[in-house]
């Protein structure tokens, strides 16, 4: 590990001195080459004249709308834009391959080399590769991608409580081969499927499909290899190539006493390296990370890894973010992931697309288990449907259904295809093309379980896909917080024998909105006190904890994000039920409750701290702690001790304030010393 740091750190710095010296940065392995096409595009809106047009310059990912989404308009711009930029192609590349890769074009793009048409991708959530060899020339080509986000009726998603973010929001790149390759056309994925067969603590079948584009199959061979996470070749396979053009080829291993990848308490990785061989000399390899694991849903006992029960549970999450957009970094990535870690999520969904490739990455890195789905969405606020009978729209979500799995089948955190999300039954019905979905699914991956998101009634949808998730808003939307137990002990009475989840579950808030006594909020209003939100998920997870036979519970959501139809809370265009806030900056007193009660990690963290100014001279002081005990002082006098409960929690009741300002500390002791937490409050 520590010499695979020491690469990443010249690797790191050769790419500095190329981006200074304007040359392309390119990261070449074995005949390979995979270069970041990222900076200096031109961009402007379609449809404009030859002459005086403002081109903007910018660097990918980029998107056109991240604010104007902001402003509470539903009808915000759907339109066509064009990002153009220059490709220098040397000589040296006269008997290469050139691809582009796009990770994500929203939502539907056109390729142009030199003023051709060479492809087209509908749908801004998955991938894909275009083969320009037969349109560049040396020297200088220019490239331009035609990108729109306007409505339409073929293309997924129809509807949703989110933002369709216009553009070429993930990166792109330049994919440079040999003649014969392993091929990055086959719906955008590496080329390469890792299928584990027969997985035990004793011993794992692993079967390799790679995908061939071949123009000369002369003395071809590929080499299979299996490394363990220091690097280490474990096995090694090499078998001749004798196919045509668009060839496929099957290895299979044994592996003895496999080291599991076991969630977050052992992410244990191998890597596969597939390497094509021409007169013994590697021209194009392909390296994918594996996670050997089996996993289960029992519809009474829960999630099984590896046969051990696992309590899933966690947050949605939207790749949305405060002034980009749906255009995040890796580094904005980097922390919705330390943000889950801090939590103590053992999971995730990924709402309601296919998420970046980076981010994939870090839940195989990290251990955390996922739900991933397809854009096959409902209309949330809107009129209208998510779903209409029309074959383009039905081949348009197969091909992105075919897109997700295919892009995602090596990772090991993904467990769940999720088919949809909160779609209705008063347009077209759509249950019998889910279940050709389902059909679909179990024929690209027969190894991993399908699920789906409803918020219909607990016999709706029920007998199309393995698993089930209803989206349950028990005091937010009307009624008590407490149904949820009522809700989910009638719903595994009703369907015994099918597992069921809670998909989404949460209440507006804003850190900046306060009260002292709790009064439920108008969630089309403007007031959302952060303290209502807290004692929803107080109760809410009171009673989901003790449910193992809820296989996963998904809080929504992780960060508040854009959604133009929302005119309430703080903000327009903001959905704030968030744990977080959408600038990522402050962390809301919900929270730290779930760190509490998930992260075993010693903390003290002092609730309802941003309710400063008061007006009862006495009050309870609440606490979240995962110490055993902690100990109050006001103002410097000591009031006690008091000791956490069954929710992490700690208070004491009736203390009181004095008028004017009052310091509020809390001490507790862990291992490590003494953690402390302070607040002011002032008494009016």
């Amino acid at each position: 590990m520590h010499r695979q740091k020491i690469i990443a750190t010249i690797l790191f710095f050769l790419f500095q001195l190329a981006v200074t010296t304007a040359k392309p940065v390119s990261n070449v392995v074995n005949g390979r080459e995979t270069i970041p096409f990222n900076a200096n595009w031109q961009f402007y809106y379609a449809y404009n004249f030859e002459t005086g047009i403002k081109k903007e310059r910018v660097n990918l990912p980029h998107t056109w709308n991240a604010n104007e989404v902001l402003e509470g308009v539903a009808e915000y711009k759907r339109t066509s834009a064009i990002y153009e930029n220059k490709l220098n192609v040397p000589q040296a590349w006269a008997a290469k391959r050139l691809f582009l890769y796009f990770e994500g074009a929203n939502s539907v793009a056109t390729v142009f080399v030199n003023n051709k048409s060479v492809g087209e991708h509908k749908g801004g959530y998955t991938g894909f590769a275009v083969e320009i060899t037969d349109y560049v020339k040396p020297g200088d080509n220019s490239i331009a991608v035609q990108v729109s986000n306007a409505y339409r009726l073929d293309v997924i998603p129809l509807h949703g409580d989110f933002n369709v973010y216009g553009g070429l929001h993930r990166p792109v790149s330049l994919i440079v081969t040999e003649k014969n390759c392993i091929s990055p056309l086959d719906y955008g994925s590496s080329g390469v499927y890792l299928s584990q067969k027969s997985v035990s603590e004793n011993s794992a079948e692993l079967e390799i499909l790679t995908k061939l584009s071949l123009s000369d199959a002369k003395n071809l061979s590929l080499k299979t290899s299996l490394l363990d996470q220091e690097g280490k070749e474990v096995r090694s396979i090499t078998t001749p190539v004798n196919a045509g053009k668009d060839a496929q080829m099957k290895n299979e291993m044994r592996i003895q006493k496999p080291h599991l990848w076991n969630g977050k308490a052992d992410p244990y990785l191998y890597r596969v390296t597939v390497a094509l061989l021409q007169d013994g000399k590697v021209i194009d390899q392909v390296s994918q990370a594996l996670g050997f694991r089996y996993y289960r849903v029992d519809p009474d006992k829960g999630f099984f890894l590896n046969g051990k029960y696992l309590d899933l549970y966690g947050a949605g999450r939207h790749e949305d973010w405060s002034g980009k957009g749906s255009a995040l970094t890796d580094a904005d990535h980097d922390q919705d992931m330390a943000l889950m870690k801090e939590l103590g999520a053992t999971a995730a969904r990924l709402t309601h697309y296919p998420h970046s490739k980076h981010f994939y990455d870090l839940c195989d890195q990290n251990g955390l288990v996922l739900w991933s789905e397809i854009p096959f969405v409902g209309p949330g606020g809107y009129t209208g449907t998510g779903y209409v009978k029309d074959p383009q729209l039905e081949e348009n979500t197969k091909k992105m259904l075919t897109e997700l799995i295919r892009q995602n089948y090596n990772h090991p955190s993904v467990c769940f295809w999720g088919l949809f999300n909160e779609l209705k039954l008063n347009y077209d019905d759509p249950q019998p093309f889910i279940k050709e979905l389902a059909a679909l699914a179990k024929a690209e991956d027969p190894g991993r379980l399908t699920t789906l998101a409803s918020n219909l009634g607990s016999k709706d949808f029920t007998e199309l896909t393995d698993l089930m998730g209803w989206n349950q808003y028990f005091g937010w939307y009307g009624g008590r917080f407490d149904e949820v137990a009522k809700w989910a002990d009638q719903t595994h009475k009703t369907l015994a024998g099918k597992p069921i989840s809670i998909s989404e579950y949460g209440a507006g808030a804003s850190p900046f909105k306060h009260s002292e006594a709790l009064s439920a909020p108008e969630p089309k209003g403007r007031f959302h006190p952060e303290e209502w939100q807290t004692a929803f998920h107080e109760k809410h997870w009171e009673e989901l904890k003790k449910r193992p036979f809820v296989w996963g519970k998904f809080i929504w959501v992780l960060a508040d994000f854009g959604s133009a139809i929302r005119i309430e809370g703080d903000d327009n265009g903001i959905n704030d039920k968030g744990l977080v806030t959408y600038d990522r900056k402050i962390k809301k007193d919900a929270f730290y409750f779930y760190k509490a009660n998930w992260n075993p990690e010693p903390m003290v963290y002092i609730a309802e701290r941003r309710n400063t100014a008061r007006s009862k001279a006495v009050t309870t002081v609440k606490v979240f702690s995962n110490l055993p005990e902690a100990e109050l002082w006001v103002n410097g006098k000591r009031i006690g001790k008091s000791k956490k409960n069954a929710m992490n929690t700690m208070l004491w009741d009736q203390v009181k304030l004095n008028k004017g300002q009052n310091v509020i500390l809390v001490k507790a002791k862990s291992a490590a010393g003494i953690l402390e937490d302070t607040c002011t409050w002032e008494l009016q």
